[in-house]
């Protein structure tokens, strides 16, 4: 590597590269960030601070398909077992999944802890203003 060091009052104070071993050694930084960002993604996925979803599962929610109904499909429950599970009933829950009813902001949030998602999980991107308080 070409390196051309710049000293004021005796001090290194800048390194000057060529262009091309410029772009080389940020490609090498990019990939190194990536080698970490990945690293971490492992271990929190090892460590069950994150899980794997299937891109079956993004590919409906992207699709449209009601986020409580994909979710509660995803964790293997039947309406009355997350009713349970949440404290609220079965047939709100097929009234969210049908989009006859918004849920309230506790109610969803009840949901949402009984399906180990964020509340934003289970908001429709249209809706996300007009669920009820």
């Amino acid at each position: 590597m070409t390196v051309q060091i710049i000293k004021r009052d005796g001090k290194p104070e800048y390194a000057v590269v060529p262009y091309e071993q410029w772009l080389r050694l940020q490609e090498l930084a990019e990939a190194a960030h990536d080698i970490q960002a990945a690293r971490e993604a492992l271990r929190e996925l090892e460590t069950g601070e994150d899980e794997y979803i299937p891109s079956s599962v993004v590919a409906r929610l992207t699709e449209g398909e009601p986020p409580l109904r994909v979710w509660r499909e995803f964790r293997g429950l039947t309406q009355t077992q997350l009713a349970e599970k949440a404290g609220v009933t079965q047939g709100a829950i097929a009234q969210i999944e049908s989009g006859k009813r918004k849920g309230s902001i506790e109610m969803l949030q009840r949901l949402a802890h009984a399906l180990n998602v964020d509340l934003e999980d289970l908001l429709w991107a249209s809706d996300e203003d007009s669920v009820s308080a």
